[in-house]
């Protein structure tokens, strides 16, 4: 169902363990009411993917999603024509003395639909909701990709040369992500709500490591954000997300650690940082004032 209010959006992304701040939830529910697109920007590991699996988990409709690439063109977004089922077809009416006509080979039965277009049609799993799709990393597209997606942004309408303009009965919640890699261009910007997505506070990311690592102790948990926190004040390549966060809560409970320590710091960095010079960075010295630095008051 439909969320009727802002506080209602935040109790529903909470039942699915996805603990939105207030500004988030808004932009969400109006995105829904206005139906109007939702782009999402900010440092990879904040919770923008998550945010649109959660919305469709609340939905009750499956996620559809486009993950973005160099090189990304119509064919691998939007749709292809089944050629081997075509000239089977073709075939199979030569042997049977027909001629059949051009465009009784590009109907739907040869029609392979890729999300854009899927999310254009019903969803006949869940009938009068909206499908949900998300546009993954659009800054790793090519710049024009994001001309050919001013359609489908702005009309919710894509036009296929065979068959002609097709046009979404009921608009889909559309979620375009950016790492910010590289700027996106004003005019898609234009056609969708914005929200920066920045890195939780320390209590609600708290919340998020609870609810995603229960296996770890509550004493552990303090201990795992904590750190984290002060990981990301550090010039580091790639600072630690909230995935992160959850996976070293997870890693340090398989190991039966109770209480972070310089040693048990340095055996699971590669949970945390994905790069060697990251690595490098945290060593121990630094390792041991990340330690000995004053936990914050519960």
């Amino acid at each position: 169902m439909l969320p009727a209010s802002i506080d209602q959006t935040l109790a529903l992304l909470e039942a699915q363990q996805y603990f939105a701040d207030r500004e988030t939830a808004t932009v969400l529910y109006l995105a829904l009411r206005m139906q109007r697109p939702l782009f999402l920007e900010g440092e990879p590991g904040v919770g923008k993917t998550a945010l649109a699996q959660a919305i469709a988990a609340t939905l009750g409709t499956r996620l559809l999603r486009l993950q973005c690439y160099e090189g990304l063109d119509a064919s691998s977004a939007l749709y292809e024509w089944d050629y081997p089922r075509q000239i089977m077809a073709l075939r199979l009416a030569e042997a049977r003395g027909e001629r059949p006509e051009a465009q009784s080979l590009y109907h739907d039965d040869f029609l392979l639909k890729r999300p854009l277009l899927e999310a254009l049609l019903p969803d006949p799993a869940a009938p009068g909701v909206p499908r949900v799709l998300l546009i993954d990393e659009i800054d790793r597209a090519d710049e024009p990709f994001e001309a050919f997606l001013l359609e489908v942004l702005s009309e919710y309408q894509v036009s296929i040369p065979e068959i002609g303009t097709l046009r979404a009965e009921r608009p889909p919640l559309i979620l375009v992500t950016s790492n910010r890699t590289r700027e996106v261009h004003d005019a898609l910007k234009r056609r969708c709500l914005y929200q920066w997505m920045g890195y939780p506070s320390r209590e609600r990311e708290l919340q998020i490591v609870a609810a995603r690592a229960p296996e770890a102790a509550t004493a552990l948990q303090h201990r795992v954000v904590s750190v984290i926190h002060r990981l990301r004040t550090l010039d580091l390549y790639k600072a630690p997300g909230i995935a992160e966060a959850i996976d070293w809560a997870r890693a340090l409970a398989a190991l039966g650690t109770t209480e972070l320590d310089p040693q048990s710091v340095r055996d699971t960095l590669g949970v945390l940082l994905k790069y060697q010079d990251d690595l490098a960075r945290v060593d121990g010295p630094t390792i041991a004032e990340l330690l000995a630095a004053p936990e914050p008051a519960r």
